[in-house]
């Protein structure tokens, strides 16, 4: 027994020296595709799931698919805590593994995968004991606060399995495994879809059929993340090295701050556009109208997906090679990131402002208004989206480098300290056209700021 423990101990060691000289060592254009295939696979997936249940939704009812869309609002607060302790821990893991230091590594990611759990249970309960208020709080109208309360009482119980997923799935993707991570995410998402159909289509449901298909999909795919982290040569969970000190959670602020400013922003942002879309709706018209944002919203990040599965693979290539001070292949994989990041999103920016109605039409056919509200949304978004890379690759290589401050605030710009104001003047002049506009203002405005950062960055890498 003593010689198996020695044995996997000497292999763990060893494909932690391959994973080194893989990401210090390979070219770095092949490095950067292969390390994004599985992020991107992963993405997509988790982005499918996400349109398949919006048009599982769709066909329930317009007040069904507002609800969902009101209730996504929580579900990015989730991510909020999931991406911060998972970035956060991540980060640091990626840093300490290019420096060799592996039992760091090992007390960071038990402290980073045990927090969210115990945050997320505290949520849940709190959100279950005053659902009601928290449905009228993220901007549930009174004709779909029931519909909302059903969705979000299955997600609710759910909460501490998605936050701790979330962040193991960063923590496993930063380690440079971003295959293990891809099984575990992809293989919940399949399922989801699967249950969708069950709970929805054969068992008539409805919104409860949905978020329990998302219940029980989380949590056999954090079942099979926790499994991964114990394969591969990954640094593995153990309870005894939980370490909830006050050094553990300076460093998962100074490398999860952006995130979780970037996420709870992303929730104010949906929550101020769901009331603000039913302020400047036509008259009976409301639920039609948050349902288009919500729609688009799900279009986007669907296309978006495929541009954060790049960054993500550029990721741990980053942190493992500023960690061991090759900062020419840090800059090297950074500027190769934003290029076809680039490219990829001019690409599809063009395909969805030509056959926008079509897109929106696939979801709700049945609704014009609401077809017509998307289509304008999806043009505006479209027309700024390349401007996206730039800003997008900038902050993952702040982010990674753990420069908190500039991260941290380029983080926050597209949907929260240019989205909100817009949000706010705009319609004055323009009407429901001017919160149309918002999010497409806001990302040109994101790309002005992010400019300068990406020289300044780019030139201290440089020494």
């Amino acid at each position: 027994m003593a010689h198996h423990r020695i044995h996997t101990a000497e292999e763990d060691q060893r494909m932690r020296d391959e994973r080194y000289a893989l990401m210090t060592q390979s070219p770095i254009k092949k490095l950067v595709l292969k390390m994004s295939g599985p992020t991107i696979i992963s993405m997509l997936v988790t982005s499918f799931y996400n349109i398949i249940d919006a048009a599982f939704v769709g066909h329930i009812s317009t007040e069904a698919t507002a609800a969902v869309g009101v209730s996504f609002a929580y579900m990015t607060f989730i991510n909020a805590i999931g991406f911060f302790f998972g970035h956060g821990s991540g980060n640091f893991i990626s840093q300490t593994l290019g420096a060799r230091n592996y039992s760091d590594a090992e007390k960071m990611a038990a402290t980073g995968f045990l927090s969210p759990f115990i945050f997320g249970a505290i949520s849940g309960l709190l959100g279950l004991i005053f659902l009601t208020p928290l449905s009228r709080a993220i901007g549930a109208t009174p004709d779909i606060i029931s519909q909302s309360n059903d969705y979000l009482f299955y997600i609710l119980i759910g909460t501490p399995f998605m936050m701790s997923a979330l962040a193991m799935n960063n923590q496993l993707r930063l380690q440079g495994n971003a295959r293990y991570a891809m099984i575990g995410i992809t293989s919940g998402a399949v399922l989801n879809i699967i249950l969708d159909a069950v709970f929805i289509l054969i068992f008539d449901m409805g919104v409860t059929g949905a978020s329990l298909a998302t219940l029980i999909s989380q949590i056999i795919s954090w079942i099979i993340l926790l499994t991964g982290t114990r394969m591969g040569g990954n640094v593995h969970i153990k309870l005894k090295n939980f370490s909830p000190t006050l050094e553990h959670y300076k460093q998962i602020l100074d490398g999860g701050l952006p995130s979780l400013c970037r996420q709870v922003l992303a929730c104010t942002s949906t929550i101020c556009l769901n009331h603000a879309a039913a302020i400047y709706a036509t008259s009976g018209n409301e639920a039609s109208t948050i349902a288009a944002f919500s729609i688009v919203s799900r279009c986007m990040m669907f296309a978006f997906s495929i541009v954060l599965g790049i960054g993500q693979g550029f990721q741990p290539i980053c942190g493992f090679n500023y960690g061991a001070k090759l900062y020419a292949r840090v800059r090297e994989s950074y500027t190769f990131t934003m290029c076809i990041m680039t490219m990829f999103l001019l690409f599809s920016g063009t395909l969805g402002f030509i056959f926008a109605p079509e897109i929106i039409s696939f979801f709700r056919s049945e609704d014009a208004e609401l077809i017509a509200i998307g289509t304008r949304v999806l043009r505006w978004q479209c027309i700024s989206f390349p401007l996206i890379g730039l800003s997008t690759s900038t902050n993952m290589l702040l982010q990674t480098l753990r420069k908190t401050w500039p991260a941290t605030i380029l983080s926050m710009c597209r949907q929260g300290i240019f989205f909100l104001p817009i949000l706010y003047i705009a319609p004055l002049f323009l009407g429901l056209q001017g919160i149309e506009m918002t999010q497409a203002i806001a990302d040109v405005c994101t790309f002005l700021l992010a400019i300068p950062m990406a020289v300044k960055v780019t030139k201290s890498l440089r020494h």
